[in-house]
């Protein structure tokens, strides 16, 4: 099969369909680089899991004067030395446990005033009425389960609190928005079959003529088709390549330069170069094979051979 005859026959089909070659290409450009996107914030979700959790801290509070009055879990009054000495020597022989930090009143009283010192209630505030704590670093911060169930409900203990349970909340709704991105890319990706099929399916009906005279002086279907399917696939290629633009433009305006979000967002540990670069070989690919699947599959239904 020569492959100049291919090229042109590739170049007549998108000069013919400009204007459904533009919406293939557009249509899945968009849901590429949707899909990119994606699979970027999966990766973005899991390398937040592993930063965070890994600070997470689980908080032991201790009853004070004050929750000795107003609260049921403190109805045996404020804490004692014999029992926070108690506390810190279980806690010590636990093995989940990684380091253990006491904060007395004083120090919870002054990070308080670091961190909310401008609030009105921050005034009318002593230091004890704030309460002592321990805060526990864990070796698996899915074992808070475990502290809680050996410490809830102790004399002079208030309650036990894990912050894994707020990065929780955050991870689900990020996660949901990652499924949602998801299924608005499955829509487009079936709009991007869609034109793609219709979109050889004209191109075969406008050609007809030409592949007719070509079956009768005996060329093989594959002959016939491989115009068709590479016009196919140098569509969607181009939009795989958009979409890559996309993500790379993404990275490194959005992240790392011009809005610059890994400088004014430090809390948060951006995914990196890898991470894109990795993602595009993926892309390209399927904007490749995608369309020349579906292009495929249609001339076996809209073009004899």
């Amino acid at each position: 099969m020569r492959a100049q005859f291919v090229l042109s026959e590739i170049g007549v089909g998108l000069r013919r369909n400009l204007t459904m070659t533009f919406a293939v290409i557009v249509s899945v450009g968009l849901s590429l680089a949707l899909f990119g996107g994606s699979l970027l914030m999966s990766d973005q979700v899991n390398q937040m899991k592993g930063y965070w959790y890994d600070k997470v801290n689980v908080s032991i509070f201790l009853c004070n004067k004050s929750d000795a009055e107003s609260d049921p879990n403190c109805a045996k009054g404020a804490v004692t030395t014999e029992q926070k000495g108690q506390i810190k020597a279980d806690l010590d022989k636990m093995n989940v446990v990684d380091t253990v930090l006491y904060e007395s009143q004083d120090q919870a009283y002054k990070h308080y005033k670091e961190q909310f010192g401008d609030s009105p209630l921050a005034s009318s505030l002593t230091p004890d009425q704030m309460q002592e704590s321990y805060r526990i670093k864990l070796k698996d911060p899915e074992k808070y389960q475990v502290i809680a169930s050996a410490f809830n409900g102790r004399a002079g203990v208030q309650s036990v609190q894990d912050q894994k349970g707020i990065l929780d909340n955050l991870f689900t709704l990020l996660g949901y928005l990652n499924w949602a991105a998801r299924g608005v890319m499955f829509v487009m990706l079936i709009v991007a079959l869609l034109l793609i099929v219709n979109t050889v399916r004209v191109s075969a009906f406008s050609r007809r003529r030409e592949t007719g005279i070509m079956r009768l002086v005996g060329a093989s279907g594959f002959y016939i088709q491989a115009p068709f399917i590479m016009e196919a696939a140098v569509a969607g290629l181009i939009g795989g390549t958009i979409a890559c633009s996309f993500l790379v433009l993404g990275q490194y305006f959005v992240i790392d330069n011009g809005v610059a979000l890994s400088e004014k967002l430090q809390l948060i540990n951006f995914v990196g170069w890898d991470a894109v670069l990795t993602k595009l070989p993926l892309i390209l690919a399927a904007s490749f094979l995608m369309p020349a699947l579906a292009a495929f599959f249609a001339l076996r239904k809209y073009l004899k051979v």
